[in-house]
Parts: C-alpha cells; sequence; structure tokens
C-alpha cells in the first residue's frame, strides 16, 4: 500500500523491511529507546516518568533536531508489532504515567495493533508526541487510541519552515491538525489520583531558537 500518513502524500511503496519516501522507513515500527522519561512536561512525566518510545524517521527535516541520530539517520531497532506490545506493557509495569510515543506517524498502523495486544494491562493514558506536521485525516483515524495529544507548533512564517525543516507547508498542516486534536480531546482532563498528571487533552509545545 502507498504511504499517505503524513502531509508529504508521497505515496511510497513501504514494507515491513524496506523504507522509502521522505522518512526512509519501513512500514514495520524501528525504535530507537524505549524507557521512563523523567524531562517531558510535568503534567506528562509526573513522579514516575513517561513511559516513553522513540521511534525512528521523521517526517519532517529539522537542521536543530536534537534527536539528529534517531529522525534523520535512522538509527534504531527493527522490532515486531508482537514485540512492540510487549515494551509497552514492561513500561506499565515499570510504572510508566503513560506510553509515549515519540514521532510515530510513520508507524500508525503497527503501533494501533501492539496497543490493542497491550490494551490487557492499558490502564494509563497514551500520548503522541508530534512535530505538529500532521493530516487531520491520519489524526482522525487513529483517534480511538490517543489520549493526550503532545504536538509542536514550529512555524508561522513558511519561508522558515522550509528553509530549517524542509516543510514548505508546515504550518497549514499543523494548525489545521492541531485544531482536530484540540476538537477530538474535547478539553483537558486530570488524574484524581495523580494531582497535576494529565489524563486526557493537548498540550502544545512552541519552538523558540536564538537568532
Amino acid at each position: 500500500m502507498r504511504c499517505t500518513l503524513c502531509p508529504r502524500m508521497c505515496g511510497a511503496e513501504r514494507t515491513e523491511t524496506r523504507g522509502e519516501g521522505f522518512c526512509r522507513m519501513p512500514a514495520g515500527p524501528v525504535v530507537a529507546r524505549a524507557g521512563l522519561h523523567m524531562w517531558e512536561e510535568p503534567v506528562i512525566s509526573g513522579t514516575r516518568g513517561s513511559g516513553t518510545v522513540f521511534f525512528s524517521g521523521c517526517t519532517l527535516g529539522c537542521v536543530f533536531c536534537q534527536n539528529h541520530e534517531i529522525s534523520a539517520q535512522g538509527v534504531g531497532k527493527p522490532v515486531t508489532v508482537e514485540r512492540l506490545g510487549e515494551i509497552f506493557r514492561e513500561l506499565i509495569r515499570q510504572g510508566a504515567h503513560n506510553i509515549n510515543l515519540v514521532t510515530a506517524t510513520q508507524y500508525l498502523p503497527s503501533i494501533r495493533q501492539a496497543l490493542e495486544l497491550a490494551r490487557p494491562e492499558l490502564h494509563i493514558p497514551v500520548v503522541y508526541n508530534s512535530g505538529g506536521y500532521e493530516r487531520t485525516e491520519t489524526i482522525r483515524e487513529f483517534s480511538d487510541c490517543i489520549d493526550i495529544w503532545l504536538p509542536d507548533l514550529k512555524y508561522y512564517d513558511s519561508s522558515l519552515s522550509e528553509k530549517y525543516s524542509a516543510a514548505q507547508n508546515y504550518f497549514s498542516m499543523a494548525s489545521k491538525a492541531i485544531k482536530e486534536m484540540i476538537r477530538i480531546s474535547g478539553g483537558l482532563a486530570w488524574d484524581p489520583e495523580n494531582p497535576g498528571l494529565l489524563k486526557k487533552g493537548v498540550v502544545i509545545r512552541h519552538m523558540v531558537l536564538p537568532g
């Protein structure tokens, strides 16, 4: 099936093992790191940490990316859907406040399957941690498995988004996607057992770069 998950809609013929298109990643998930993350937004990390899975590849090309080896160089290990489900369950057993999917757009069909495998133990929210460059159609299609949306909003100026992230249409796509995230979430909901910890909603991060 030709890939149209992200706004580039490049139509790449991605297979489980062969990477194509802008992201250069296969359809099967590639994971660079998974573990408890204490340095996310406080409403996400809480006191025990966010169960964060960093996925390899990216639909953007940010020159300032702090995870450049993962996003641009594809550093990571291919895993099966079954193994990804196990990773989610392992993070839950370690006490994670949530499952945090970082740069997951290119793997969403596989991630949904893995979340379904973890469903018997999945009593915590799922976070979609994104650069904001998303298709509203994709957001809508996979909204049934996401509780918290954590998008960046990096640019308003299209010339800057083209220069620094190779995405001329960044703002037009990100602004629509974020509106859809807000509509889907229906507002903020807080965890009654963990004050200050988000259970549902949208947190928007604005990027500020020196110079």
